[in-house]
């Protein structure tokens, strides 16, 4: 997962920022239509949700597969520097989701 700033890390720059401004114009819409507002905000959760669950996925993948495939004849020194990686990566993606 690429280390981004802010609201957890967990999506790039550029997605933040779109579903920022598409949640800011549902809050601006409010007033002349709020019906349309809420459900226009329902949907930015419904996309930020989703993208934050593949993200989340991928990522929980990549850390598996890295510690998982670790070949039976490596040095133990190896396979424990390859799981101190992996726990390592694994704690700050929890810490980011706790961050929330």
């Amino acid at each position: 997962m690429a280390d981004y700033e802010g609201v957890g890390g967990l999506l790039p720059p550029d997605e933040r920022e779109k579903l920022s401004v598409r949640l800011q114009h549902a809050v601006s819409a409010f007033v002349d239509s709020p019906r349309g507002a809420v459900e226009e905000a329902d949907e930015v959760l419904h996309e930020t949700v989703n993208r934050l669950t593949k993200t989340l996925a991928h990522r929980r993948r990549t850390i598996r597969t890295a510690w998982q495939s670790m070949g039976e004849g490596e040095e133990r020194t190896a396979d424990t520097e390859q799981l101190r990686l992996a726990l390592r990566d694994y704690r700050e993606t929890a810490e980011r989701l706790l961050r929330l």
